[in-house]
Parts: C-alpha cells; sequence; structure tokens
C-alpha cells in the first residue's frame, strides 16, 4: 500500500519528464538486481525491458504514466476497499502487481519471461511499446495489466486521429453571399462523417467518430470564415473494412470521399486481436477462475498497446484488477482484486513451465 501511495504521489504525466522517469525508476527499483534491464528513449518517452535470459516467452506489459488530474488526485486516499488516486486503477496498482510477481516468479521458471515498462500509453504508446516493439521486442504471449476486473480482453478497437479541413473565400458578414464560409464546409463535412457512423444511444461494438475541436484562425464576427478545421477521434473494430488493415492514406481518401472535407490522418493505431481459443489464453481463464473469477472474455472500446504486438503477429491480452473512474476525479482501485489477480498471474506463469 505504502509503494502504492508513492507511485501514485508521482505526477508522472506527459509534460513532465522527470515525473515519467521517477516514475520508471522507483519501479526499476522495487523489481531489483539480477536481471538484464534494456533501458529505451524515444522523443522524451523512456521504458524499459527487464529479463531473464532469451528471448522472452512471456511479457508482462505495464505503463506507468496517466492522464492529468487535479493537485489532489496524486495523493492518494483509502475509503474501505476503495483506494483513490490519478492511476490508481489505470494503471499504476496493477504495474506493481506485475513487478511483484515479476521479481519474485521470473527467476524459478523453465523459460524467459520479461518485464515490459512504459511512460507513454496515454498520449498513444508509440514512443514506448511501439518504438520497443519498432525495435525488435518480441515474445509469444503478452499480458497487458489494463484494468479488465480479471476478465481476459481478446479484442480492442483501433484509433484514428483525423483532421478535416476546408478553404473558403472571405468576405464581409453583412454580404455572406460574396464568400465560402469554411466554417460550415467543415461542420456540414463533420455531419456527413456522423451520419455514416452515429453515436450510438448505449453500448454497441460499432464504429464511432467523436468530434473533438472545430476551430479557425478567424476572430471577427463580421467575416465570413476562409478557414476551418475539425479534428475527430474515430475508434474502429477489426470488422470495420473500411478502416481496419488500411494504410493511412487509403483511410484519408476514404474519409474525404464520406465526409468531402480534405483529411489527414494525423495518428493511427490498428485494432488488437487476440485468438481467444489460444492455449495461453485457455491457461489465463483457468488461472483467473482458480483465482476466484469466472475467466470470462472481454472486448474493449479503447485502444491500448496490445495493438503494437497484434500488428506482428504476437497475441497480446489485457488482463487487470478492478475498480473504476480511470480518467476522472474519482477515480479508484479496488483493493479487493489485488491479491486474486497477483495468484493468477503467478499461476498462469507457473502453469505455462508446467
Amino acid at each position: 500500500m505504502d509503494e502504492l501511495a508513492e507511485l501514485i504521489g508521482i505526477r508522472s504525466t506527459a509534460d513532465r519528464p522527470a515525473d515519467l522517469r521517477r516514475a520508471l525508476d522507483m519501479v526499476l527499483g522495487l523489481v531489483g538486481p539480477g536481471f538484464e534491464v534494456r533501458r529505451f528513449e524515444s522523443r522524451g518517452k523512456p521504458s524499459a525491458l527487464v529479463s531473464t535470459p532469451g528471448p522472452p516467452r512471456v511479457i508482462l506489459n505495464a505503463h506507468l504514466d496517466v492522464v492529468p488530474g487535479a493537485p489532489g488526485q496524486f495523493t492518494a486516499r483509502a475509503d474501505g476497499h476503495r483506494l483513490y488516486g490519478r492511476g490508481a486503477h489505470d494503471m499504476k496498482a496493477a504495474a506493481l502487481v506485475m513487478a511483484t510477481v515479476f521479481r519474485e516468479v521470473a527467476p524459478t521458471l523453465p523459460y524467459p519471461v520479461a518485464l515490459q515498462l512504459v511512460t507513454d500509453e496515454e498520449v498513444g504508446g508509440f514512443d514506448g511499446t511501439g518504438h520497443q516493439v519498432a525495435q525488435g521486442v518480441r515474445a509469444g504471449f503478452v499480458i497487458i495489466g489494463e484494468q479488465s476486473g480479471l476478465r481476459i480482453v481478446t479484442e480492442s478497437k483501433g484509433i484514428i486521429r483525423a483532421r478535416l479541413t476546408a478553404t473558403g473565400r472571405t468576405a464581409h458578414a453583412a454580404y455572406p453571399w460574396l464568400g465560402s464560409n469554411a466554417l460550415l464546409t467543415v461542420t456540414a463535412a463533420v455531419r456527413r462523417l456522423l451520419d455514416r457512423h452515429p453515436v450510438p444511444a448505449a453500448e454497441e461494438w460499432t464504429t464511432t467518430v467523436n468530434v473533438a475541436r472545430i476551430e479557425t484562425s478567424n476572430e471577427a464576427a463580421n467575416v465570413v470564415p476562409a478557414d476551418a478545421s475539425a479534428l475527430v477521434d474515430i475508434r474502429f473494430p477489426p470488422s470495420e473494412e473500411d478502416l481496419a488493415g488500411r494504410p493511412a492514406d487509403e483511410i484519408a481518401a476514404h474519409l474525404t470521399a464520406v465526409s468531402g472535407a480534405v483529411v489527414t490522418v494525423e495518428a493511427l493505431g490498428a485494432p488488437h486481436h487476440a485468438d481467444p481459443e489460444s492455449a495461453e489464453v485457455r491457461l489465463l481463464r483457468r488461472a483467473a477462475r482458480e483465482a476466484g473469477y469466472d475467466g470470462s472474455l472481454l472486448r474493449k472500446h479503447g485502444a491500448a498497446d496490445g495493438r503494437f504486438y497484434s500488428a506482428v503477429g504476437v497475441d497480446a491480452v489485457i488482463f487487470g484488477p478492478g475498480g473504476d473512474g480511470q480518467h476522472g476525479p474519482e477515480e479508484f482501485v479496488d483493493l479487493r482484486t489485488l491479491p486474486p489477480y497477483r495468484k493468477a498471474l503467478e499461476g498462469f506463469l507457473k502453469g505455462l513451465g508446467g
């Protein structure tokens, strides 16, 4: 509990590189000596791979960065079985459990295993897990400790961050027919995109579009805007044929055809899928059941770092403790789920060796 409170107290947000390093060094210190440590860095984001000798059969993946929060959220607060704090659920508690399990179990296993610690998952993961995968890091199977209530996530959506832009013609607002309003063009383009992918009324495994920002350089009320853009966040399942498996230029062309605006894809993350019938998934489900949970399968709407492994043919699943409120003001981890989470990870690793 003290170590978790200390880790929550480190404000490891993307804009605080010193605190990202502090969080990483703290967890590496918890793991201790006796392992090979490879350090990585990409665009100022540090990460590490701690391993026993040989190509890892299993990687335990944890991110130590968090989204921004109010100052008070970086002081852990216990209330019964709940521990509140920024990152308590997403995912510092799981990171510490993974580090402890690795430290204690890895030396006893008859196969190589690794602990992957990254500090940029909340801003896309490209400079942590993505960078390490690009540098050749691989495994037979990957467990990502994101929150899941001890359910096993074998499928999660891909992510597209795209910008729709339009150019018009300026004019005096009293004579709008003399100009061409770029803001109206962009908002119409956004509407066509939402007509194609409407916001679901309830949870649904489908493509969704979030309009994050619409802007123009124009600041005067009596001027017809000559430029405008909209930033959108698109989440899509592996079954979305127009998006899944396609490169950024094809996706941009498709979205341009749908919306009527010029579209630029600023970030692209593929959907994640792991074989739910693989020996590793079945063993992990059994380990969860032996720890007192049903080991059910789950699909996640949010993108996660598993997509980097899925893209290179490595099965990765999300498997983490319980809690709620991630990214919100009342984020908490359910402390009751941590001992069974640890037991399940240990059971999986030992069972795989047996």
